[in-house]
């Protein structure tokens, strides 16, 4: 079977023949609430693949055009193109009754959406397609899944690159390949359902001002008020609320909407109001002042800590990425990353150059012995721990692969199939010992099937035996005995390999680069999963509710942290770490289930990390929650000195996202 499938016709497949509208925009900035749009192109693609209409245009923003030097495009160019609302209609009437389709589609459509809600137009688009989701399903030998990476792979010509309308030709070819291999793979489509988003009421609320102070606390009885001192306000009030607010931040303190445990003061006129916050302010014993004694306060607000500056990026040493290895003990809520889970120091690798230029990690510290989830040590068993491995010269890989009789499965992706949840996690954590990754999904670049009780039943069965991917009995995995990989999987350098608890340090990382944490899940699953993450500073508290970002708020104010859904099993965090405020010392990305299902009926879920969405991922991780989790701590970028971390962490609790979000100091109804 050839990897490119070519021979394969799907306009006979109804999951795969649709009529496809292929967009591509090139725009002043990343941030659609603020950035415009400067071109952009439709390709319309019928059910066979054939084109049946194409446009473009050059727009004349009325605005800086932002970085030429990447699109090219200068006031002078642009200047006496049309405005978007002059081809708004024009650009819908193609959309209509199609599915949008881009690489990176959420970018695309976001940005449409935007010009779309400025031009009072309804944007007709109710459904999209990633090519780069969907790529990263398929996962072709490729070093990164960028546009032109693909475009050479699948053997389409690129004539100019961020040219709108060549970009969405080149997107055509490579959305035909793409679906030849879906098809052959038998994978569904990511398809994401677009919410009606024309009307501006959507944007995000303007940024709230940081608070450049640590919290101390609570007030003491009788005051004074400290700076950071977390204040929150309930009821009527004879200043006006804007006003209050105003005054209490220009004094230094950080007003909340919500109450915690780690509020300062509660400021009420009655105390009897039996408001959620009063009642939330009894049950934690915070301190409670009625206005005119807050007004007086005010006058007098001692000096606080001012949080550490954010450290200014600094070139990563030689060995740019280290990684190590520790248990994630099972506590009962989140805590520090330092104080909760000590990293040892870890053997540094020689740093190896990605296809992206980025330094990547090589090696890992075993583990120690403990469970691999939050559940009961019966009912995961403990890792066993492997010998270190030497380094390995940077080439040829599949020499280096050969001489490490310790981990024979370094270089394959292994993909278990049946048993109980507990068995299936046994499995994946001796695969990840053997050196191998743990595939969630099946793809092109599964190497290998492991065979548990009852894998006859999975519907992947057929395809594996079609595609000739080897499959063994689970007794292979106590002494496996592996058959060449192809040339191309020899040739491919994938991600490092984490265990649950493993950490691996981020390469320089400035402002305007941002970095993902992405999350994908098992195809059959059908509930509904949401990742969600939370910005936090030195007392694992967020600084505002709006560093708490989930669905119904994609975006942090500041836009340095955003949520984007690649697909129904796929999800991403971005967080561009040198634009973040100095109080934030972490950013955690958790996974919650809405509704009764556990992560138990889940199963594992694959995490990955890397620079932006297309480049080739730094380090990947397959956690397994236990049977009862409805929540789930999936990783952490964390601040260690000049650098951030990145830990793998898979810790699960039984009950919900509002619980969760509490924990961090958010209040959120259930």
């Amino acid at each position: 079977m050839t990897l490119a499938a070519a021979d394969l016709d799907v306009s006979n497949l109804p999951a795969y023949a649709h009529d496809w509208a292929l967009v591509d925009v090139e725009t002043s900035g990343l941030v659609a609430r603020r950035d415009r749009v400067l071109s952009v192109a439709v390709v319309t693609v019928g059910p066979d693949g054939e084109r049946t209409g194409e446009f473009s245009t050059l727009l004349d923003p009325g605005c800086d055009p932002g970085p030429v030097h990447v699109h090219g495009l200068t006031a002078e160019r642009l200047r006496g193109a049309p405005a978007f609302e002059e081809v708004a209609q024009r650009i819908a009437g193609m959309l209509e009754g199609r599915v949008l389709v881009a690489h990176n589609a959420q970018f695309d459509y976001d940005f449409l959406a935007h010009e779309f809600a400025r031009a009072g137009v309804l944007l007709p688009v109710a459904r999209r397609l990633c090519t780069l989701a969907l790529n990263r399903r398929v996962d072709p030998p490729t070093q990164d899944l960028r546009l032109g990476t693909l475009a050479a792979h699948y053997g389409v010509r690129q004539l100019r690159a961020h040219d709108a309308l060549d970009d969405t030709r080149v997107l055509a070819g490579v959305l035909r390949a793409s679906l030849r291999e879906a098809a052959r793979l038998d994978l569904p489509l990511p398809f994401v359902a677009c919410p009606p988003r024309q009307d501006a009421r959507f944007t995000p609320s303007p940024p709230k001002t940081p608070c450049a102070f640590r919290n101390p606390g609570r007030m003491a009885v009788g005051g004074p008020l400290v700076q950071g001192m977390k204040i929150a306000v309930t009821g009527a009030t004879a200043t006006a609320r804007a006003e209050l607010v105003a005054r209490a931040v220009a004094a230094g303190l950080n007003v909340m909407s919500s109450v915690s445990r780690h509020t300062g003061v509660l400021v009420t006129n009655d105390r009897s109001s039996g408001s959620a916050k009063a009642r939330r302010a009894v049950a934690e014993g915070v301190p409670v002042l009625d206005e005119q004694e807050f007004l007086r306060l005010l006058e007098d607000v001692r000096p606080g800590t001012a949080h550490e500056a954010s450290p200014s990026a600094a070139p990563a040493p030689e060995s740019a990425a280290s990684v190590s290895a520790v248990p994630v003990p099972a506590i009962p809520m989140p805590t520090a990353p330092e104080s909760a889970v000590p990293v040892p120091p870890a053997p540094v690798p020689a740093a190896r150059e990605s296809g992206t230029g980025e330094p990547t990690a090589d090696a890992t510290v075993p583990t120690s012995p403990g469970p691999t989830s939050a559940a009961p040590a019966s009912s995961v068993p403990a890792t066993r721990k492997p010998e270190p491995p030497a380094p390995e010269p940077a080439a040829p890989v599949a020499a280096a692969r050969k001489a490490d009789p310790a981990r024979p499965l370094r270089g394959r992706r292994v993909l278990v199939l049946g048993g109980t949840h507990p068995e299936a996690a046994s499995a994946r954590v001796r695969v990840v010992e053997l050196g191998g990754a743990a595939a969630i999904n099946l793809s092109s670049g599964v190497t290998d099937v492991v065979l548990l009780a009852g894998a006859e039943a999975d519907r992947r069965m057929r395809r594996i035996a079609t595609l000739e991917i080897p499959a063994y009995e689970e007794t292979w995995l106590d002494a496996p005995v592996v058959a060449p990989v192809p040339a191309w999987s020899e040739r491919r350098q994938g991600p490092q390999v984490l265990p649950r608890g493993g950490v691996v340090d981020l390469p320089d990382r400035r402002a305007g680069s941002p970095w993902s944490v992405s999350a994908t899940w098992a195809q059959q699953t059908t509930c509904e999963i949401d990742l969600v993450a939370f910005l936090v500073d030195e007392d694992d508290q967020v600084s505002c509710d709006e560093h708490f970002v989930f669905y119904g708020a994609p975006e942090s104010p500041d836009g340095a942290v955003r949520l984007l859904t690649d697909g129904p099993t796929e999800q991403t965090v971005t967080a561009d770490l040198g634009a973040l405020p100095p109080a934030v010392r972490r950013v955690v990305v958790a996974a919650a289930i809405d509704g009764t299902p556990t992560f138990g009926d889940v199963g594992a879920v694959q995490v990955t990390t890397g620079p932006g969405g297309s480049a080739a991922p730094l380090a990947q991780a397959a956690l397994d929650a236990a049977t009862t989790e409805r929540t789930l701590l999936l990783a952490e970028l964390y601040r260690r000195g000049p650098l951030w971390r990145f830990r793998a962490v898979g810790q699960g609790y039984d009950h919900g996202l509002a619980a969760l979000a509490r924990s961090y100091g958010v209040d959120v109804a259930d």
